[in-house]
């Protein structure tokens, strides 16, 4: 993959995501459900004008998917949905050593979902699809990654 744009902050996240689901009508994240589900929420909020389907399938039960919506408290989870999508957005907690998803597993409900046929978008931190091989595995069309850098000050 090549570098094709660099970007501070959190907009440095969600401004190319919302570029690169423009055209998309239907976006499933795959990620895990207690450390990926928030910046699905995230990625969604900067969507939710667009009236786009938003689906979540937590780990990699595909049978679990459900809404992402637009609420008063912002976007949440709701009842469940079909998962099929145009678009996949894998979200890097998944190919963190400790969770132990199988990038074989995640290519085959990325195709479950696509229908072998669809926009296919990695989300994360500190380069761990690189640094899992999903990079070689996984032929995603953009990765958007994120380098944290962390500060405790005191007084």
């Amino acid at each position: 993959m090549k570098l094709i744009e660099k970007t501070p902050a959190l907009g440095g996240i969600l401004n190319p995501f919302r570029r690169l689901v423009k055209d998309s009508k239907k976006i499933t994240f795959v990620g895990s459900a207690g450390f990926c589900l928030p910046f699905a929420e995230l990625l969604s909020y900067v969507i939710a004008k667009e009236k786009k389907d938003i689906a979540f399938v937590p780990n990699l039960d595909y049978e679990k998917a459900k809404k992402i919506v637009f609420t008063p408290y912002g976007m949440q989870l709701s009842d469940y949905a079909d998962p099929k999508a145009d678009t996949v957005v894998v979200l890097g907690g998944l190919a963190m050593p400790n969770i132990g998803v199988n990038a074989d597993d995640m290519r085959k409900l990325i195709d479950r979902i696509t229908d072998g046929n669809g926009l296919k978008i990695g989300v994360c931190f500190m380069r761990i699809f690189e640094r899992s091989g999903w990079l070689e595995k996984i032929d995603f069309d953009y990765v958007i990654n994120s380098n944290i850098e962390n500060e405790l000050w005191e007084k």
